[in-house]
């Protein structure tokens, strides 16, 4: 028992000094970032709606040819 007690102290003493080499982002670049994931987000969402509804056209328009 006491070889894992000193295995998760050796960890969380590693975990301590790897996060205060961390560069966190200041508050504006953050903002920037959510921004910029935001927009993404909202693109994609058009573009997959728009693909979406060109191809729910299209299949309809075999179907009225089949005459299904």
């Amino acid at each position: 028992m006491k070889k894992l007690y000193e295995k998760l102290r050796a960890f969380v003493l590693d975990v301590k000094i790897e996060m205060a080499k961390v560069s966190w982002p200041t508050r504006e670049q953050l903002q920037g970032s959510t921004v910029v994931v935001i927009v993404v987000t909202l693109v994609f969402s058009l573009f997959t709606f728009g693909i979406d509804r060109a191809l729910s056209f299209l299949v309809r328009l075999l179907y009225s040819y089949t005459g299904s």
